[in-house]
């Protein structure tokens, strides 16, 4: 099986990073896209984040070997029934999301009979829309592929290879089991960060000008975190719900155990967890997941 037309469904960070990836990574395969917003397809043309810029979703899909749906989760299900009827029978259908268990069942309740894999590009940055994408977006990322059991496995190789074309390294796994990883690795930060700042700014002993002034590093880092796209991360919370409570719970009864810690002087108990979070923080170096120039390599240290 092989790729040769993409339609990409949704053009704003992930879906105009997908088809820049495809113009300078992958030769011989020919991007469509469509986004519902009349502006977005109109900047999209402007940026040539895909070949052609279609009206509906209809064109886009017609004759496309692989469909990457790339809205927020909550909308995969009216999106993907928005297709249905214009896909070919061969067609793979895919995604970008960040819960994989809820996509899957929405894929398959309004695409049955379809080839389905879901997928995470572990990608991003905190902006969005059609200005945010760039075509090395992928470059040395991970792209987790969910197939479900049974799934056609000379599919599951063509997008794995498709994947690996735009720079990603493919991990297969299993839908639930993404779901808790993730839950962990990005989505409790997410909401540890949306509520610190919230928390800052809701101060009244601190006014919020003093909050941005003296903004230092650990601070400002949990502002650009949650700058990022309240519609995609109110889909991910509502979506991937179950994950996200047990491991919400069990940072719950830690951050506990540091309060009861502080309070009582429990300085051996600090240090022993700063130590094993420092050590957690050289592996993710080591693995090529950050920088650790100091202030992560920024160019602006102001």
């Amino acid at each position: 099986m092989s790729i040769k037309q993409v339609a990409i469904i949704g053009l704003g960070l992930l879906g105009g990073s997908v088809g820049l990836a495809v113009e300078e990574h992958a030769d011989g395969i020919s991007t469509k896209g469509y986004d519902r917003n009349p502006d977005v397809r109109a900047r999209a043309v402007e940026r040539g984040l895909v070949g052609t810029v279609c009206d509906t979703a209809a064109q886009a899909v017609s004759d496309a070997d692989l469909v990457i749906l790339c809205v927020p989760v909550g909308a995969m299900e009216a999106a993907a029934a928005e297709i249905g009827p214009y896909l070919k029978n061969s067609a793979i259908i895919s995604d970008v999301g960040s819960s994989k268990e809820s996509v899957a069942k929405a894929l398959t309740k309004a695409l049955p009979g379809h080839t389905i894999i879901p997928a995470h590009p572990v990608a991003g940055t905190e902006q969005s829309g059609p200005e945010a994408g760039f075509a090395s977006l992928f470059t040395n990322r991970w792209c987790i592929l969910t197939p479900p059991e049974g799934a056609d496995e000379a599919a599951v190789a063509a997008l794995s290879q498709f994947w690996t074309k735009l720079g990603a390294k493919v991990e297969l796994m299993d839908a639930g089991h993404h779901d808790v990883v993730l839950a962990v690795t990005s989505h409790i930060p997410h909401l540890i960060a949306y509520t610190i700042v919230g928390t800052a700014s809701d101060l009244e002993e601190v006014t919020r000008s003093e909050v941005i002034k003296y903004s230092a590093g650990g601070f400002r880092d949990f502002t650009r975190i949650a700058a990022s796209d309240p519609v995609m991360w109110r889909d991910v919370f509502l979506n991937n719900k179950g994950a996200v409570l047990e491991v919400l719970g069990r940072f719950t009864e830690d951050l506990t155990a540091l309060q009861r810690a502080i309070r009582s002087g429990d300085g051996d108990t600090l240090h022993d967890l700063f130590s094993r979070t420092r050590a957690i923080r050289r592996e993710v170096i080591d693995q090529g997941q950050d920088d650790e120039r100091p202030d992560f390599g920024r160019k602006d240290h102001s």
